[in-house]
C-alpha cells in the first residue's frame, strides 16, 4: 500500500489540533512538510519536520500527494487551486472559501486536474451528531418539525487575532459546521432568514448569528452567541413522535488541545447524554447514551478515497451547497429579508 505523503499549509489551531495529529495517526499517511513562518512553533511539536517557507516551495517538494489547506480563510481558494494545478489532492479547512464564486473555481480546478477535493467537516463525527443521526434513522422522533443547533460560548473579551476579525465573523467560522450538519440531515433548504451581528464591546466582526433554514413542514434554527454565560444547550430537536434535548459540546477538540492523541482511551466519549421525551408519554424521559465521537473516521475514509477504495467523505459538491447557504445568509442579514436558494 503506497504511503500518502501529506503537506500542511498553516500551523495554527487547525493545523496543530485537527490535522497534524490525525495525519500522524492515520494508517498509510505520512506528514512530510508544513508551511509556516514560524519553524520553531512547528518543531516544538514536530521535531525534525520539514518546514517550507512558502506554498510554492511545498508544491515543489517530491513525495507530496495530499495538501491540507489550513491557511487564513481568504487564501483557501487560492491555495487549493494552486495545489490542484500542481497535481495534488486537496483537503480544505472550513470555510471552504469566502464566497461561492471562489468555491466553484476550486471545484472546477479539481475537475480539470482529476484529483480529489474535499472539505474538512469533522463535526459530522461529533458524538452528539452521530447520536442524533442514529435517533432519526430509527424514527425515534418521527417527522422532524423543529431542529435547533447551538454553538454558544462565554468569551466576553475579544482576542486580538485575525480569526475574530475575519470577514463574515463567526458565521463563516462556526456557521460552516452548523450548516453542514443541517444539510447532512435534511438536504438543501428552500430559503434562509439570517440575522448576523457584532454584540461584544469592540468586536471587529460579527460574533452572533441566528439563522432559520426553511424546509417544507420544518424549520432548522442555527444559533451562535459568544456572550452566553449558560452555553450548555447544543441541540433541541422536536418531532411528531418526541423531542431530544442535548447539552454539552463534543469533547474531542478540548481533549486534543489538552494533550490527548487519536487512539487514546476515552477520546470521543461524551459524558453528557441527551434526553428523549416521547410524545405518547411525555412524563417519562429516557436518557440516551451517546455514540462515541470519531474524527479519525474522516481520515480513514479520506485515505480510502485517495486510493480509489471508497467515496470522498465530504464531496466538493456538498461543500458548494454549504457555501451557497452561507453566502445566502450573509445576503439575508445585509438586506434584512428572506433569501431563496
Amino acid at each position: 500500500m503506497k504511503t500518502i505523503g501529506v503537506g500542511l499549509i498553516g500551523y495554527g489551531l487547525g493545523g496543530r489540533v485537527f490535522h497534524a495529529p490525525f495525519v500522524q495517526a492515520a494508517d498509510g499517511m505520512e506528514l512530510r512538510a508544513v508551511v509556516s513562518s514560524d519553524p520553531g512553533k512547528v518543531h516544538a511539536q514536530l521535531p525534525g519536520m520539514a518546514v517550507a517557507e512558502s506554498v510554492d516551495a511545498l508544491l515543489a517538494m517530491p513525495g507530496i500527494d495530499l495538501v491540507i489547506v489550513s491557511s487564513p480563510d481568504h487564501l483557501h481558494a487560492e491555495h487549493a487551486i494552486a495545489a490542484l494545478s500542481a497535481g495534488k489532492h486537496v483537503l480544505v479547512d472550513k470555510p471552504f472559501a469566502t464566497c461561492l464564486a471562489d468555491a466553484r473555481r476550486a471545484v472546477e480546478a479539481a475537475e480539470r486536474a482529476g484529483k480529489v477535493l474535499t472539505a474538512f467537516q469533522n463535526r459530522r463525527w461529533d458524538a452528539d451528531f452521530l447520536t442524533l443521526q442514529r435517533l432519526t434513522g430509527q424514527g425515534a422522533l418521527g417527522r422532524i418539525v423543529h431542529f435547533e443547533s447551538h454553538f454558544d460560548r462565554w468569551q466576553p473579551v475579544v482576542p486580538s487575532r485575525w480569526k475574530d476579525a475575519r470577514e463574515g465573523g463567526s458565521w463563516l467560522d462556526l456557521g460552516p459546521h452548523l450548516v453542514d450538519q443541517a444539510l447532512v440531515l435534511f438536504g438543501k433548504p428552500d430559503a434562509i432568514t439570517a440575522d448576523i451581528a457584532a454584540l461584544r464591546d469592540g468586536a471587529p466582526a460579527p460574533d452572533w448569528f441566528h439563522a432559520v433554514l426553511h424546509y417544507p413542514g420544518m424549520r432548522a434554527v442555527l444559533h451562535s452567541n459568544k456572550l452566553a454565560a449558560d452555553h450548555r444547550l447544543r441541540f433541541a430537536v422536536h418531532g411528531t413522535a418526541g423531542s431530544w434535548i442535548k447539552h454539552g459540546l463534543d469533547t474531542q477538540e478540548p481533549a486534543i488541545i489538552a494533550g490527548a492523541r487519536p487512539g487514546d482511551d476515552g477520546l470521543g466519549i461524551d459524558p453528557e447524554p441527551g434526553v428523549l421525551t416521547s410524545a405518547e408519554n411525555p412524563d417519562q424521559r429516557e436518557v440516551v447514551p451517546n455514540e462515541r465521537g470519531a474524527y479519525e473516521r474522516f481520515w480513514r475514509a479520506l485515505g480510502m478515497a485517495l486510493r480509489g477504495e471508497g467515496p470522498n467523505p465530504v464531496p466538493a459538491e456538498q461543500a458548494l451547497d454549504t457555501m451557497a447557504v452561507l453566502e445566502a445568509g450573509l445576503e439575508s442579514a445585509a438586506k434584512g429579508m428572506t433569501v431563496r436558494l
